[in-house]
């Protein structure tokens, strides 16, 4: 059988600075309709820029749904347009000042696919350089760094919870290990 939905109609329920979501009426494998929502967000990075040392660069900075300060990896949406690596590059150096000389593209995951259409491209950096942070104006963060063996206890202790960090942090760890 196949599980593919059909569209039948959509209606534009919200337009946002960042995502837009709309109302999808959908026809099922059974012949029976159904509802989706679904926000269209433009996708993102995430990168794991890991030095010599075994240190990873993190950004701790306040999430305003959750009502706290989360420690991440770099991350940041794509601009229209923009490719993921050169996204990638361009948020690894706004948000922490580092550039890389080695980049590994870890691939991609889909961070919420009963509800969104973001997919997040994946990156682990090494043979970093450090330059100067310049973070978007409205981009309050502070740049920390920690064994990336650290980072995987708190991924597995259950103190890091942010889905882009926890998948970058474990398949950073898993290439790095086989290399």
């Amino acid at each position: 059988m196949e599980h593919k939905e059909r569209p039948l109609r959509r209606v534009n329920a919200y337009q946002g600075v960042v995502v837009d979501v709309t109302t999808d009426i959908v026809s099922l494998p059974n012949g029976a309709t159904s509802v989706r929502e679904v926000v269209h967000h433009p996708g993102g990075v995430c990168v794991a820029a890991v030095d010599d040392a075994g240190q990873v660069a993190l950004v701790r900075q306040y999430r305003y749904p959750f009502g706290q300060e989360l420690v991440e990896l770099p991350a940041g949406k794509l601009e229209k347009g923009e490719e993921p690596f050169s996204a990638a590059q361009r948020e690894l150096s706004e948000e922490t000042g580092l550039e890389a000389g080695q980049w590994v593209d870890m691939g991609a995951m889909l961070v919420s696919p009963g509800i969104s259409t973001e997919k997040l491209y994946l990156y682990l950096a090494t043979e970093l350089r450090q330059g100067e942070a310049h973070p978007d104006p409205n981009e309050f963060l502070d740049v920390e760094k920690m064994p990336l063996e650290r980072l995987v206890e708190m991924v597995m202790d259950g103190s890091v919870q942010d889905a882009k960090t926890v998948v970058g942090a474990l398949k950073a760890a898993a290439l790095l290990k086989r290399n």
